[in-house]
């Protein structure tokens, strides 16, 4: 998670209002930032890692697993040591920060610094991941362990929180999740509602069911609350997008509720990072395949074991017009995948050596903000990335 200040979130139906400005403001903002740093050298071939983890609660006597929730709390006692650093020399002494998630049963922690391209940075790695997951096993309860897992397999399901587990929630108003589950900073209750109110239905994740000689087929999932009064707006919805054969999950918790490791990496200078970014655009795709671990969600085994796709769903707030379901009216492009999905192109030019085929996909893309980012610097014009 990135930066995240105090403040009071807008709600969608105030902050729609000003969605030209902070866009227009945006374009100008990362303007100067680029002209400031464009021509920047050398930099130091810095690097670092972020570990995310789901605090568990065991219960021994019944034989449960839980997440727990107190990992907000947690968190409190964690950044204490990074909150009293008053000078550079104490922060930078620091062998680990941590950072807040989505989820209130999540942690995230990185080193106190980035590794460098030594050598001996390549063995402080171990420890230093060791020692993170010792200081998050100290903040735990006698029966709470932090875990590197990638999803819970049993969120969504009932009694899987050690907590308030009752759906009634106005944040993700969903069938399965409590609102409880979500960080108590206000960014994620409210992300979480305006992303639905864009949208105009709520959040609609379907996974293939893993069929064995017990699945039926179709599959048809007994546990959707199909008399579920809580939020009967959503109730036809509901069963139109919970597709046969299917897990359904409605709430962006589901997939921001998922953890990983993430690798962030500082190129020498703009045209390096740009090409460093293109590697590995096709090593992800295989990376995601061998470290493959989400193979269960709401309880059940699905018939892919990668968290992607959930993530991308969780968090698609494109309306109906959006998506090609109805004829644009009141939005201005259909656009063709989530926000959180798959790259829709190389950041090189030819002058990179990149092959002008290999950028096939027709961008959506505001034509007077692409004309501005042309003229007002030294930017790729729609030429270099894309075929006429």
């Amino acid at each position: 998670m990135g930066l995240l200040s105090l403040g009071t979130p807008l709600h969608w139906e105030e902050a729609s209002k000003y969605a030209d400005h902070v866009r227009k403001n945006g374009i100008e903002q990362f303007l100067n930032i680029y002209r400031k740093n464009k021509d920047r050298q050398n930099d130091a071939h810095l690097w670092g890692d972020e570990i995310e983890y789901i605090v568990v609660s065991f219960d021994d006597e019944h034989r449960k697993a839980r997440i727990s929730v107190r990992a907000y709390d947690m968190l409190a006692r964690l950044t204490k040591k990074e909150q009293e650093a008053d000078t550079p020399e104490k922060l930078a002494a620091l062998q680990s920060l941590w950072r807040p998630e989505y989820g209130r049963f999540m942690l995230e922690a990185t080193p106190g610094h980035p590794y460098g391209p030594e050598l001996s940075d390549l063995l402080t790695i171990q420890p230093n991941m060791e020692r993170r997951r010792h200081l998050a096993q100290q903040q735990c309860g006698p029966h709470e362990v932090p875990l590197t897992i990638t999803c819970f397999p049993r969120l969504g399901t009932p009694d899987a929180v050690d907590g308030p587990n009752e759906t009634t929630g106005l944040a993700s108003k969903s069938l399965f999740l409590p609102d409880e589950v979500i960080n108590l900073h206000a960014r994620f209750p409210t992300l979480t509602a305006n992303i639905r109110k864009r949208r105009g239905t709520k959040v609609a994740i379907n996974m293939p069911i893993f069929h064995d000689v017990n699945t039926p087929r179709p599959f048809i999932d007994p546990t959707i609350p199909r008399d579920h009064l809580h939020f009967p707006e959503y109730a036809k919805s509901d069963l139109r997008n919970a597709r046969p054969d299917h897990i359904y999950m409605d709430a962006m918790g589901f997939g921001m509720g998922c953890c990983c490791l993430q690798i962030t990496f500082q190129g020498a200078n703009v045209d390096e990072a740009r090409r460093l970014y293109d590697q590995l655009a096709p090593v992800s795709s295989i990376m995601l395949a061998l470290t493959a671990s989400t193979p269960i969600f709401r309880g059940y085994l699905a018939d892919v074991d990668c968290r992607w796709k959930v993530i991308s769903q969780a968090v698609d707030d494109r309306t109906d017009e959006e998506r090609g379901l109805k004829p644009l009216q009141h939005n201005k492009f259909v656009i063709n995948k989530s926000r959180y999905d798959s790259i829709d192109s190389y950041l090189g030019s030819s002058d990179h050596l990149l092959r002008p085929e290999y950028n096939d996909i027709d961008l959506v893309y505001d034509p007077k903000i692409c004309a501005k980012l042309v003229s007002e610097g030294k930017l790729y014009s729609k030429a270099d990335y894309l075929l006429d």
